[in-house]
């Protein structure tokens, strides 16, 4: 028989145990944190409809898009959360209360060109809050409130939101008369990947001097937020501008009031996200320190979720963790502790065959008590079985010989020091 050598294909993430513990680890964090601000679970089929998935045209997406083989070919692995979000609110929404507050932890498909920390197939948490009709601009702070605790709860260092309006910064270009923003705005994106000083140079093959000059001091205050909100007062007067100012302000004081400390945000009137989607408050999370992995969470306001399934009016506010990669960027840089990742406290390690069920019994009492225990039924010498329980990284070795098993008792060794107590079975 020909032997195949096994192999994953290139872009996906396999885990070894400890590593996938302290990955399970971050998602139950996650997830009970989602749960935490009331939250609902839904789960939407991996496999979603070609017309559902491309609804709002192909392009780029189609591309990347991985189609089930089948005779009728209409079906393809969901490339993000969104589209079936707005596909499942749409399709129930009889039976939906709003806002309908939901979260979605799942694995999504993308053909992503083959690169170090990008995946073909990884795991999105996203949270959005969806209203009918309207939805009060207060809940555009509750999505940053829910990511700051998980971030807290996650042991990295302080992280920061850079927060902005789509509005104010469209209704900004729309007072330079500057008609086509797409290019210009891409280009704000990425100032502070390139440095002011090309972006300048970019700018001025796209707008003369004089408005290039006002786009610059528009996104490169370094004042704090009061001051901030204070001088934005000044730099325009059209009423898409004043209505984005108004809801960035807004926004900023209930999240204060939520509970983000005010070091932890940056009002910054370059953050653009998704072009053709965001139209209000847009948000970027970064972690102190570490800036250069990028926006470790992002998301915003949007208008129109379901507007190609549905007639109803769907305004609504999210925020999404690409778990997958921020776990490899934390684990690059060291702040993934995987040592603690272990599910056994306790290894009973009986010395022969003939103090197996006494050890058994031991066993069934800790699983009792609650305790994390399992039990070592392989043959050997003791220093193999040592060597595993160190392997495995219990705390403590609950040895079993000849005489515990006659006498009733339990040979306790603290694995991290070598210390040992013998102990009444009665009194574990």
């Amino acid at each position: 028989m020909k032997i195949v050598k096994p192999s994953t294909i290139a872009g996906v993430m396999e885990l070894l145990p400890e590593d996938q513990l302290a990955f399970d680890r971050m998602k139950n964090i996650i997830e009970e944190t989602f749960k935490k601000f009331q939250f609902l679970p839904i789960d939407t089929p991996v496999i979603e409809k070609n017309e559902i998935l491309f609804a709002k045209g192909g392009g780029e997406t189609e591309k990347q898009i991985y189609e089930i083989a089948s005779e009728t070919r209409d079906m393809s692995l969901r490339f993000d959360l969104t589209v079936p979000l707005a596909r499942y609110v749409a399709e129930h929404f009889a039976d939906l209360n709003f806002p309908f507050k939901r979260y979605h932890i799942a694995k999504v498909y993308r053909g992503e060109r083959n690169q170090k920390g990008r995946y073909r197939e990884f795991y999105q948490c996203d949270i959005d809050i969806i209203g009918h009709n309207s939805l009060a601009i207060a809940n555009d702070a509750i999505p940053p409130r829910v990511i700051y605790e998980i971030f807290n709860k996650l042991d990295t260092p302080d992280v920061t939101f850079k927060i902005n309006n789509r509005k104010l910064l469209n209704g900004f270009l729309n007072a330079l008369d500057i008609t086509d923003t797409t290019d210009v705005l891409r280009l704000i994106d990425k100032k502070d990947k390139i440095g002011m000083e090309n972006t300048k140079n970019e700018l001025l093959e796209l707008v003369d001097n004089q408005k290039a000059d006002k786009i610059l001091a528009f996104i490169a205050s370094d004042l704090k937020n009061e001051e901030l909100l204070a001088s934005l007062d000044d730099f325009v007067d059209n009423n898409l501008y004043r209505e984005g100012l108004c809801e960035l302000k807004t926004v900023y004081s209930y999240m204060i009031h939520l509970g983000i400390p005010d070091k932890n945000i940056k009002i910054d009137p370059s953050i653009t996200r998704g072009l053709d989607y965001y139209t209000g408050t847009v948000y970027e999370t970064f972690v102190n320190g570490y800036e250069n992995i990028g926006s470790v969470s992002s998301g915003g306001r949007y208008e129109k979720l379901a507007e190609n399934f549905s007639k109803q009016a769907l305004p609504g506010v999210g925020m999404s963790i690409g778990l997958t990669r921020l776990f490899y960027q934390l684990k690059e840089i060291g702040l993934v502790n995987t040592n603690e990742s272990r599910l056994t406290d306790i290894l009973i390690i009986p010395m022969s065959d003939e103090e197996n069920f006494y050890a058994i019994d031991i066993l069934n009492k800790l699983h009792e008590e609650g305790k994390r225990a399992d039990i070592y039924l392989e043959g050997g010498k003791l220093k193999k079985k040592f060597s595993y329980a160190d392997k495995v990284g219990v705390k403590y070795a609950y040895i079993i010989g000849q005489s515990e098993r006659e006498e009733g008792k339990v040979t306790i060794r603290n694995m991290q020091t070598g210390e040992q107590e013998l102990v009444d079975f009665a009194n574990l």
